[in-house]
């Protein structure tokens, strides 16, 4: 895994990866939506010169996807590794609450999005070595463990996700890409709050540990991040 694409690279689990990859010597092209608020990664950016490339990128448009195989290809040539990581949260939904606003950038973002970046990069993908897409999920959006309305834009558009990832694996398996989808864990992020029990760079760290040794019989699994594996 030494050529990286990471979305929603900027903060939190994407930056974790960002680090984590670097650390391992890989190049890395780090995706997210505003680059010039991102400070962290240009300091990363300075000490790893030419390995890191930071894009602006936001995965709900279009237009940008259809525009990334050509900047992954200036960058990387190849790509071993995606992960589609980019996602949003809207706060504090309850019964009563749900706004249509919201439930259409979810899926945008968080369902619709990982499947069409796939799509695009697969031509690249399918020049990687050993080649691997990992989706973040969410145990959130498990149908067997949902007992309560709540987050209900992220919980249906994880779900969606859930089954874009199925499909995807289905797909790319048989041309030798490894697609998996995975819970990450309850991070200590801006989305996982103060309470959160799991830093993001120990779920990094595992779920890296988890992609880089998925085997083709892994490919559209629902696993967490210590591996265990989820009910859909």
């Amino acid at each position: 895994m030494q050529r990286c694409l990471v979305t929603g690279a900027n903060r939190g689990l994407g930056l974790a990866f960002v680090t984590g990859l670097l650390e391992r010597g890989a190049r890395v092209l780090a995706c997210c939506r505003d680059p010039a608020r991102a400070p962290v990664l240009e300091a990363l950016r300075a000490a790893h010169g030419e390995r890191l490339a930071i894009h602006a990128l936001d995965v709900a448009d279009a237009a940008a996807i259809d525009a990334l195989p050509a900047v992954a290809a200036r960058h990387l040539q190849r790509l071993d590794l995606l992960v589609n990581n980019a996602g949003v949260l809207a706060s504090g939904e309850r019964f009563g609450n749900v706004m249509a606003a919201a439930l259409a950038e979810s899926f945008a973002v968080n369902a619709s999005a990982p499947l069409l970046i796939t799509q695009a990069l697969a031509p690249l993908l399918s020049l990687g070595n050993k080649p691997r897409v990992l989706c973040i999920s969410s145990q959130i959006g498990s149908i067997a463990q949902s007992h309560a309305f709540r987050t209900v834009s992220y919980a249906m558009s994880k779900a969606a996700l859930n089954m874009g990832v199925k499909r995807l694996a289905a797909e790319l398996a048989p041309r030798g890409i490894i697609v998996l989808n995975v819970h990450p864990g309850w991070l200590k992020t801006d989305m996982g709050g103060k309470s959160a029990t799991l830093a993001p760079t120990d779920a990094a760290h595992a779920l890296l540990g988890l992609i880089e040794h998925a085997r083709v019989e892994d490919a559209g699994k629902f696993l967490a991040y210590d591996g265990a594996e989820l009910p859909w």
